[in-house]
């Protein structure tokens, strides 16, 4: 980011200064939606770098929008960057927002009943994004005050004391309620050990170079509607069930029945043309009356799997959801995995069967889709101490394999061959629900049978699943969702993706009225 700032200096150009003016008027327009009421306190806590210099600028901006702003100034002996001292200058000495500057902890927990009044909203503007160790002494101290204040905290850009890219040590970082980062999101927002930190995060584009961004070298990309948009592949006129391929989904045992159900009824609505679903025969009736559209292939034994249909008839296969891990099970695991020449997609019980037996990753045909939750992935792969680690071990075993994995969470992170992961920007909590996973199994199974690509494949079905959770959740309430929801919601995913497929085409033609 910083590189990013330098390059947009240099090359719209634009003052270091006024780009930090910039990024506070987003961040200040944003904050007075949230926050329409002007008469509400507002404590802007400001250090000596480039974060304070921005609640610097955004307290002025406030004052201007008649907010009831006051802004402390914490100089515990840093140095000033060359834009705080700017922004200093800025300032009336008979200004209503003129900064408090407090030397130490000390002094500042000395004005504590002045400084909170126990009505303030408070921005956090003491560190961004360039902290190399974590915060002690008077920091820590500040920090902790500020945690525990029992006040609404707003993060410009990372809470303070968060590191953007490397697991963050020590617990010395400020409980904010939102975060409001600029241009790009950081890879620390998408891990669980930093949701309390974070609180809801949101983007704010300030007009960085784009070139910069079209040049910058990355593994690490964040997943939008957009990018989904610009994957999918609408229907052609004269388009035949035969055009959408042939899916296999092998799920179910005793007992188990509805994960079957769920996958098939899901990989229905990502659009394949045809599906057979290999089960159990205690399935036979169920999948029957429960999903009419699929064919159902029924194993030799009555509870669980044991055969491998002939798979030549097939474009994908899924196998995974509630299969159970009797032995001639797992023995039928490898008997897919060496005797498939296409890429599968592989969850559940298929990954459990796995752990219990790695060697056979070995076996796993390029290209795969192995779709694990993070304890699956736990015993799969082994534990690690972090989401950093964790993600770091995600991307060597899908490079290692030659696999794509998808690390199911708030974020789902998708790990590619290639080393490039993708994080997911659609979903939501009403999903951690009993047969969500079997729902993605679904859709992904039914593109990868439509001829998309493995990599669209993932990239699509996990932007569509989470889509669909997000439009159930609308309609429904996170608490009421089922898995079940998530099916009847995927066709109006669908829709949504096709509106803004249009829009990104009709922006194409929008004449241009600027460089």
């Amino acid at each position: 980011m910083r590189a990013w700032d330098a390059y947009t200096i240099k090359n719209e150009p634009i003052s270091s200064l006024h780009l930090m003016n910039r990024a506070a008027r987003v961040f200040t327009d944003w904050f007075m939606k949230r926050y329409p009421d002007t008469s509400q306190a507002v404590l802007i806590v400001a250090g000596t770098g480039n974060n304070g210099g921005d609640g610097l600028a955004v307290a002025r901006m406030l004052d201007q929008a008649q907010y009831a702003a006051k802004v402390v100034v914490c100089d515990f002996g840093t140095r000033h960057s060359v834009d705080f001292e700017d922004q200093m200058t800025v300032f009336s000495a008979f200004s209503a927002v003129y900064p408090t500057v407090y030397k130490s902890f000390d002094a500042f927990q000395q004005d504590n009943s002045v400084v909170f009044d126990g009505n303030d909203l408070v921005i956090d503007a003491l560190f961004g994004s360039g902290l190399t160790r974590p915060l002690e002494g008077d920091w820590a101290k500040l920090v902790g005050v500020l945690s525990n204040s029992g006040q609404e905290i707003i993060s410009i850009d990372l809470p303070s004391g968060l590191y953007g890219d490397t697991p963050t040590p020590g617990d010395a970082v400020v409980r904010a309620s939102a975060t409001f980062t600029f241009q790009a999101p950081k890879r620390a927002f998408f891990f669980p050990e930093n949701a309390d930190f974070l609180g809801a995060w949101t983007i704010g584009d300030i007009g960085l170079h784009p070139d910069f961004e079209q040049q910058m070298e990355t593994s690490s990309y964040y997943l939008t509607m957009d990018d989904a948009a610009s994957r999918w592949k609408p229907r052609k006129k004269f388009a035949h069930k035969g055009t959408f391929g042939h899916a296999l989904i092998v799920a179910g045992s005793w007992g188990k029945m509805g994960a079957s159900v769920l996958a098939a009824r899901a990989c229905l609505r990502s659009g394949v043309g045809l599906l057979t679903v290999h089960s159990p025969r205690c399935g036979n009736i169920v999948l029957q009356t429960s999903v009419p559209e699929a064919m159902v292939s029924a194993d030799r034994r009555a509870k669980y799997w044991t055969e491998v249909p002939d798979l030549a008839p097939f474009s994908s296969v899924g196998v995974g959801p509630g299969i159970g891990r009797a032995p001639e099970t797992a023995e039928a695991v490898r008997l897919l995995l060496t005797g498939a020449n296409i890429p599968l997609v592989l969850d559940a019980d298929a990954l459990n069967v796995l752990a219990e037996q790695p060697q056979w990753l070995e076996l796993l045909p390029e290209n795969s889709v192995l779709t694990p939750h993070p304890k699956e992935f736990d015993r799969l792969f082994g534990e690690t101490t972090d989401g950093f680690h964790r993600n770091e071990l995600q991307l060597s075993m899908a490079i290692r394999y030659r696999v794509f994995i998808v690390l199911k969470g708030a974020n789902t992170a998708i790990a590619c061959p290639d080393g490039a992961c993708w994080f997911n920007s659609t979903g939501n909590p009403g999903m951690a629900t009993g047969g969500s996973g079997d729902v993605l199994t679904g859709i992904l199974t039914g593109l990868l049978a439509q001829g998309y690509s493995p990599e669209s494949t993932c990239l699509l079905g996990v932007l569509l699943h989470g889509l669909a959770g997000d439009l159930a959740a609308s309609d429904l309430s996170q608490e009421a969702m089922t898995a079940g929801d998530l099916v009847e919601y995927i066709g109006k995913a669908w829709t949504t993706l096709d509106k803004k497929k249009k829009d990104l085409a009709n922006a194409e033609f929008i004449p241009q009225t600027q460089p």
